[in-house]
C-alpha cells in the first residue's frame, strides 16, 4: 500500500451569512485520502466545494472542523511544514505586473524561506518555457505565458505535492500540451499531482484516481477505471441498408431514429447481451450496413453522480 500524500478526516467549512442570511456550508464532513505519487482528479460542478477544499489545503482558508494531514504533517500542529509540502497553481492570474518572471520566482522563494543557494529560478523558467522572458515585465507576457509563470511560482519551494486548479481553462492547444508534458515529467519524478478541471476527457486521460465532490460532500472516490465501470450503459449505433418499416423491440432496449436514418439503441450490458440487441434488429427485418458501439465515459459518470444528489 502506498503512503498517503494527503489525509482528510471530517473536514467541514461553514461561512457565516450576512445579517439574517443563514450559514452556508461549503464542505460537510469530507473524508479523503490521496496516495503519494498519484495524479489525482478532484471534480465537481460549480459551487461543489472544490475551491474551498484547495484553499484549506493551501492554508488560505481556515477550516471550521476536521483534520488535515499534508505529507505527514498535521495542518494544526505543523502549519509551516504542511504549507511547505504543497504548491498551488491557482486559476486566477494573480501576478505583480511590474515583476519580471525571474524576480517573481526569487520573491516567492524568499517568502517560503528557500536559501539563495537552493533556489533554482532559471531551471524552473526553462522547465516552463520562459527562459527567454526571464527579464520581461509580467505585464508584457501573453495570457499563456502568465499561466506558465503561475506554474513556475508553485514549484519554487520544491513541494512534494502540486495542486493545479483548472490549469488549462481557456488556454490554447500548444500550452495545454506543454503543461501536461511538464505534469507527466514532474509526476515521473515522484511528485503527487492534484488536478481540478472542467475538461472531463482530460481527467479521464491523466488521472489515476478521481474524487467527485457535490454539495460539499465526496459522492465518489475510486480509480478512473472503476468509476467508468460503474455505468454499464452502452449505445449501439446501427446504420441500416434502407429505412426500416419498424424499430427493433425487446425488453431493456431504448431505440431512437436519427435524422440521417441511423438507429441509436441504448441498453445495459449486464442485463442485455449485444447478441440480443442484434437479434432484435434482425427480427425487425433490418439489414445492417454498419454498426459500432459506444460505452459510458467520465462525463456520463459525473452527470449520473451529481444529478441524483
Amino acid at each position: 500500500m502506498k503512503a498517503n500524500a494527503i489525509e482528510i478526516r471530517g473536514l467541514t467549512k461553514t461561512y457565516s451569512g450576512r445579517r439574517s442570511e443563514p450559514e452556508k456550508t461549503a464542505l460537510s464532513g469530507v473524508n479523503l485520502d490521496i496516495p503519494q505519487g498519484s495524479v489525482f482528479g478532484l471534480l465537481g460542478p460549480n459551487g461543489a466545494g472544490k475551491s474551498t477544499l484547495i484553499n484549506i489545503l493551501a492554508g488560505l482558508v481556515v477550516k471550521s472542523a476536521g483534520e488535515v494531514m499534508i505529507w505527514g504533517f498535521d495542518q494544526d500542529v505543523n502549519p509551516r511544514q504542511s504549507r511547505a509540502s504543497i504548491g498551488v497553481m491557482p486559476q486566477e492570474l494573480n501576478l505583480d505586473p511590474f515583476f519580471t518572471p525571474r524576480a517573481a520566482l526569487e520573491v516567492q522563494a524568499g517568502l517560503y524561506g528557500v536559501p539563495k543557494s537552493q533556489r533554482r529560478s532559471d531551471e524552473i523558467l526553462r522547465l516552463v518555457g520562459l527562459e527567454d522572458k526571464a527579464e520581461a515585465y509580467a505585464r508584457t507576457l501573453s495570457g499563456g505565458m502568465r499561466r506558465r509563470l503561475l506554474l513556475a511560482k508553485a514549484l519554487v519551494h520544491h513541494p512534494q505535492i502540486l495542486v493545479l486548479d483548472e490549469p488549462t481553462a481557456g488556454v490554447d492547444i500548444e500550452l495545454r500540451r506543454m503543461l501536461w508534458e511538464n505534469v507527466r515529467r514532474l509526476n515521473e519524478q515522484g511528485m503527487t499531482i492534484i488536478l481540478t478541471t472542467h475538461y472531463l476527457e482530460e481527467a479521464e486521460e491523466m488521472c489515476d484516481e478521481i474524487a467527485i465532490i457535490n454539495l460539499g460532500q465526496v459522492v465518489a472516490r475510486d480509480s478512473t477505471e472503476n468509476l467508468l465501470g460503474r455505468l454499464d450503459s452502452k449505445t449501439m449505433i446501427i446504420h441500416p441498408e434502407t429505412r426500416p418499416a419498424r424499430l427493433p423491440e425487446a425488453p431493456g432496449l431504448e431505440v431512437e431514429e436519427r435524422a440521417d436514418g441511423a438507429l441509436v439503441v441504448s441498453y445495459h450490458s449486464a442485463r442485455t447481451p449485444a447478441e440480443e440487441v442484434l437479434e432484435a434488429v434482425r427480427g425487425a427485418g433490418i439489414r445492417i450496413r454498419d454498426v459500432k458501439t459506444e460505452q459510458a465515459d467520465l462525463q456520463d459518470v459525473f452527470l449520473e453522480l451529481t444529478r441524483t444528489r
